[in-house]
């Protein structure tokens, strides 16, 4: 028996797959949604409208582990009528006669509690909630399609009465005051995409609006404390949406474009259409922006709008067609801020991580399915800069832009690009998919030769190698190399640091208080400046290496830095406090409120970076109490990986000291 029904399992499952591709399109998804943050659960109204191509007797939309009930259909201008329906292998199937050429709209409730892809969390008391469906898990939270190939138009509401901002794709429609403080709103998009790409952020936010130089609305997100940090952190956003337009050739597709910051995000960010969503561990301010800024990950994001959501590869073979294509525009994004040194220095950084990884044996062709993120994100942004050395700049940004023409809100394969690069080019580049694209190991000396065939920057970058300790490394020091390059010197060679190398800028300095971490007694007063300096990363290096190296000087020290704190990880600030802690002659402050200050830190109301700092030096000192003990077993269950995993060790590693 239970043979007989796993059979019929996988047929209804070969069925309905077939479904999905051959006979029927869903066109749009209206819904109203609600949430209760301290269940997790999701509830709604929905309602799908969808065209048959060939006769079938079921329908389906994936839904993990929801409850539907009130299934109704309504054909033509009929009222709706209930029909019967099941719930199977995390799939909706909706049973009818369903007609060819007919359109269909399907209207019924869910709930759910999802463990993935919807996240309800604290911070400063308020209530957070936010997506992340990268892949196919927004069906964890919405009944929708997991097949990237099926686009759709979705359009959510919400009914509030906590006074958050309800953010989601497209533009806000409706905004209806209701009783009891409470308000609708409503989104609406008018281009179709897949389901992963669906969005939702809910918490409290201000916003500030700019308007690109094609009319479009940009619209920066931020927590209303954070009004200093909004320039630092969005700084170039339009400069960047400007030059991607003109770039790509291609007008940006959707009808607006927002950012929202989000507390403890699974990721960097993620491009869902029109509606980024970020980790707000890159809201910086001033001198944060110098070590840590938004910039990539801003321009990365706003590439994918093009790339991954316009135009959506067909399966995981062709991932490179998103997140290459945004790596590589993101780059050029870089470029037109900074300049042409920044580029190539970052390419000349990427083909010799993708070297170590051959190295390491893990490399893969760029179309495999299971390569690493260094291979589709890397890889791919160099096959887009070799291809297009290769073809020229006319031709390389006219066929991106036919590309893009001739398959807006569909999907697409390697071959779609190539074939239209070939076209215009007017020769096979059969040889250059083999070498860049198809074989496992990167091209890493081609990619070599073209970065110094284009930059004289790297060509000297290259030569200046102080390994050996060369005679002229002191003389690089004195004179004009870029700073890249005397931060490779001072890497390899941190004794040739002398009081005029303090002289140069922020980069220099912050590569002297990494790699100096023995002072000399000459350079006392010179690595002192380095606490004045606008960089965290600096302040924290110097901070510890002057705290070790002169012991009778440590009040100074922590007087002069008293009142830093640095990033969203409290960088400086949990430094201090152990450094503190472990100054017995300096009484400024009460050392048991320093120590609980730490503990407080590993907190679930805190970041998961901040969290993993904090538990780090707590284990350095030896000093993690009942509080500390309870958080990090709490913390083997929080959503972010990274903090689970890390938790996890430390508690087996506590548990062995421990025996």
């Amino acid at each position: 028996m239970k043979r007989i029904v796993a059979v019929l399992s996988f047929f209804l499952m070969s069925i309905a797959f077939a479904q999905q591709t051959d006979y029927v399109d869903f066109k749009s998804a209206n819904a109203l949604l609600g949430f209760i943050p301290d269940s997790s659960m999701v509830f709604g109204k929905v309602w799908y409208k969808f065209e048959i191509l060939q006769p079938t007797d079921s329908v389906y939309l994936d839904a993990v582990n929801m409850d539907v009930e009130n299934v109704e259909i309504r054909v033509r201008n009929e009222n709706p009528k209930p029909i019967d329906f099941n719930i199977n292998n995390d799939k909706i199937y909706f049973k009818y006669s369903f007609e060819e050429s007919e359109t269909y709209t399907v209207y019924f409730d869910y709930d759910a509690y999802p463990k993935k892809a919807l996240y309800f969390l604290k911070r400063n008391n308020d209530w957070q909630i936010w997506t992340q469906g990268q892949g196919k898990y927004t069906s964890n939270w919405f009944p929708s399609i997991d097949d990237v190939n099926d686009k759709i138009v979705f359009n959510l509401s919400l009914v509030d009465c906590e006074a958050n901002n309800f953010l989601s794709n497209g533009v806000q429609s409706l905004s209806i005051p209701l009783p009891d403080n409470c308000v609708k709103y409503q989104y609406n998009m008018q281009h179709p995409m897949s389901s992963y790409l669906l969005a939702v952020a809910i918490g409290k936010y201000n916003k500030k609006t700019e308007t690109s130089k094609s009319g479009i609305p940009l619209e920066y997100y931020y927590y209303p404390e954070d009004s200093l940090k909004v320039e630092p952190t969005y700084r170039y956003s339009k400069q960047m949406f400007d030059f991607l337009e003109e770039e790509i050739g291609f007008a940006y597709p959707w009808q607006n474009y927002k950012q929202v910051p989000v507390h403890d995000f699974l990721y960097a960010g993620m491009e869902n259409t029109s509606c980024t969503i970020f980790s707000d561990a890159f809201v910086v301010d001033s001198i944060g922006f110098n070590d840590r800024n938004y910039i990539n990950v801003n321009a990365h994001e706003l590439a994918h709008q093009w790339f991954g959501n316009l135009i959506t590869a067909t399966s995981g073979e062709h991932h490179w067609l998103q997140e290459g294509f945004a790596t590589y525009y993101a780059l050029l994004a870089e470029r037109d801020i900074f300049d042409d040194n920044h580029f190539y220095f970052k390419l000349l950084n990427s083909a010799i991580d993708l070297g170590k990884q051959d190295i390491a044996g893990s490399g893969t062709s760029l179309l495999n399915p299971k390569s690493s993120s260094l291979t589709f994100y890397q890889r791919g942004a160099w096959v887009l800069h070799a291809l297009r050395s290769k073809v020229g700049g006319e031709v390389f940004k006219q066929a991106v832009k036919n590309y893009l023409e001739m398959h807006q809100f569909d999907n697409v394969e390697t071959s779609d690009f190539i074939s239209e690069v070939e076209r215009l080019y007017g020769k096979s580049l059969s040889g250059f998919v083999n070498q860049w694209i198809k074989q496992k190991d990167f091209p890493v000396d081609a990619a070599f030769d073209l970065l110094k065939n284009q930059s004289t920057y790297i060509n000297e970058y290259l030569m200046v190698d102080c390994q050996t300790k060369s005679s002229k490394c002191a003389e690089y020091l004195k004179y004009y190399i870029s700073d890249e390059a005397k931060v490779k010197i001072i890497s390899q060679a941190p004794e040739l640091v002398t009081s005029g190398t303090f002289e140069h800028g922020l980069k220099v300095r912050q590569a002297i208080s990494k790699y100096v971490t023995q002072i000399p007694k000459e350079l006392k007063e010179d690595y002192e400046t380095l606490l004045d300096d606008k960089s965290y990363i600096t302040i924290e290096n110097a901070l510890y290496n002057l705290w070790t190296n002169f012991p009778e000087e440590r009040a100074k020290y922590l007087s002069k830095t008293r009142n830093i704190h640095g990033f969203s990880d409290k960088n400086v600030r949990l430094l201090w406090l152990v450094l503190n802690l472990n100054t017995p002659f300096y009484q400024a402050d009460n050392k048991q409120g320093l120590y609980e200050e730490l503990v407080s830190y590993t907190d679930e109301k805190y970041n998961a970076d901040l969290r993993i700092n904090a538990f780090q030096y707590l284990d350095l000192i030896k000093s993690c109490n009942d509080k500390c003990l309870s958080n990090l077993e709490q913390a083997k269950s929080h959503h972010n990986w990274r903090l689970v995993k890390f938790a996890k060790q430390m508690s087996e590693q506590l548990q062995q000291n421990k025996n």
